[in-house]
């Protein structure tokens, strides 16, 4: 349990965002509600076993917990634990109208706090830009996920807490999105291993459409904007990431919850637009990001199974 690796928490934003957007292909395509609903449960269940192992592992290896935390790199993923809770709350809310805004809450709490931090680490000075990875961008992704989740939440604050959110997360995605991408520019290529989060870049566009459209109660034009550069990135990380010389790890999970958000502001637009070929391109989009959790599934109980995942 002592290298039970934090950023494993993104496996339950690939899956809960992937049961979010099969229910909106069931609302809107007539898709069974049963496959979303049950990617549900399971993302439920694999958000409880790794707390489970990962609290273990912080009561008995608390030292090995805060060098991940401090790490310049590693120290990012707990945005991870913060957006799962988030998108946990968003799945359960139709069973448990009452559950789901305390865990909401929670989400929030951790987020804004995490964010806090992340920002204070970058304003002390004498930060290292070759440590500027995609995964630097989690923190503002994750403070966007509050309005994404927040939509249907009641509380007479919530609609305040959107905004800040939005806010938070708007400038902090794009402000931290041009240090990466400087870093990209100028410096070395990202060590094999961490090839797969280049697919985070799609995040800010595709969670920021979301998040933007449940704020102003709608789609507009500027929406569209946020979508369709979202698609253009895709386009240009895809061939960068998919290559057959990248061995599987837990990383790769960095790629399913930026898929996913893409697959779900993709339905969100086609069903605005009502465009053959719109439809299309989101129905494309859920069948790949179905395809690729499946496979990170697969091969994640494969290496859990082998003791790879823990070494």
């Amino acid at each position: 349990m002592k290298n039970l690796p934090v950023n494993l928490f993104a496996s339950v934003m690939g899956l809960s965002g992937l049961s979010l957007a099969w229910r909106l292909a069931h609302d809107s395509l007539g898709a069974t509600a049963f496959v979303g609903e049950a990617i549900g449960v399971f993302a439920l269940g694999v958000f409880a076993l790794i707390s489970l192992g990962y609290l273990v592992k912080l009561v008995k290896h608390p030292q090995a917990v805060c060098a991940e935390f401090l790490h310049p790199v590693a120290g990012s993923f707990f945005g991870t634990i913060a957006i799962s809770i988030l998108l946990l709350s968003a799945v359960v809310e139709p069973y448990a109208a009452a559950a789901a805004p305390a865990i909401w809450t929670i989400g929030v709490v951790a987020t804004l706090a995490l964010s806090f931090i992340a920002v204070s680490r970058l304003l002390k000075g004498q930060v290292d830009a070759s440590h500027a990875v995609p995964a630097w961008i989690i923190p503002g992704v994750a403070t966007l996920d509050i309005p994404v989740t927040g939509q249907h939440m009641r509380m007479a604050w919530a609609s305040e807490i959107n905004l800040l959110a939005c806010a938070v997360g708007a400038v902090m995605a794009l402000v931290i999105l041009v240090m990466v991408i400087s870093r990209l520019v100028h410096r070395d290529p990202l060590a094999p291993a961490m090839t797969p989060s280049l697919m985070i870049l799609v995040a800010p566009f595709a969670v920021g459409f979301i998040a933007y459209t449940n704020v102003i109660g709608g789609v507009d034009r500027f929406a569209a904007l946020l979508l369709y550069f979202g698609l253009f990135m895709f386009a240009v990380v895809v061939p960068k990431v998919f290559r057959p010389s990248v061995s599987f790890s837990p990383s790769w999970w960095a790629i399913g919850f930026p898929m996913a958000a893409l697959a779900n502001a993709a339905l969100r637009y086609s069903a605005y637009r009502d465009s053959g070929p719109l439809w299309w391109l989101a129905i494309g989009l859920l069948v790949a990001l179905s395809l690729a959790i499946a496979v990170l599934t697969v091969r994640t109980v494969h290496i859990a199974l082998n003791g790879k995942l823990f070494t």
